[in-house]
């Protein structure tokens, strides 16, 4: 968890209608994603909501139908803690192989904001609180923005 060798990207959002999709378990952490993600789109000019699904299993369900429904990109967020049961490999797989498909089925980004963690202080770490050493709500809005705008290039 270190974060070196990420890009300074800066992203210019106008135009772009941008949903964040986020589960509610581990509020503080998630929370706090949700706050950096909406800071890095206000910041970019896009337009964004939030939608708020049961957990991290729902998020793809929900991204394919808000992007079916004409957001330009998603930004799914959510955060998965290792127990002791295969539950955690289960769900983690789940979220990050359908997220991955409802990009490639609709053709639109999806912001991978899914922290999968061996306990919470690796999350809180994340998060992009102020004592965080990363902020991956703010990684996966920009990755979102950036795609989005590249794919709109090519398109036309």
């Amino acid at each position: 968890m270190s974060g070196a060798g990420s890009p300074e990207i800066t992203v210019d959002g106008s135009g772009l209608n941008v949903v964040i999709v986020a589960g509610q378990w581990h509020d503080v952490i998630t929370n706090a994603m949700i706050a950096s993600a909406q800071r890095t789109l206000e910041a970019s000019g896009a337009s964004h909501s939030l939608v708020r699904v049961a957990g991290s299993f729902e998020l793809p369900v929900v991204s394919k139908a808000v992007l079916e429904a004409g957001a330009d990109a998603v930004v799914a967020l959510g955060v998965i803690i290792r127990g002791g049961t295969p539950h955690f490999e289960f769900v983690s797989d789940a979220a990050t192989s359908g997220l991955t498909r409802v990009s490639l089925d609709t053709g639109k980004p999806v912001g991978f904001g899914v922290l999968t963690l061996d306990d919470e202080q690796q999350g809180l770490d994340r998060a992009g609180l102020p004592d965080s050493k990363e902020d991956k709500g703010a990684e996966a809005a920009i990755a979102a923005l950036e795609t989005a705008v590249t794919l709109r290039a090519i398109r036309g």
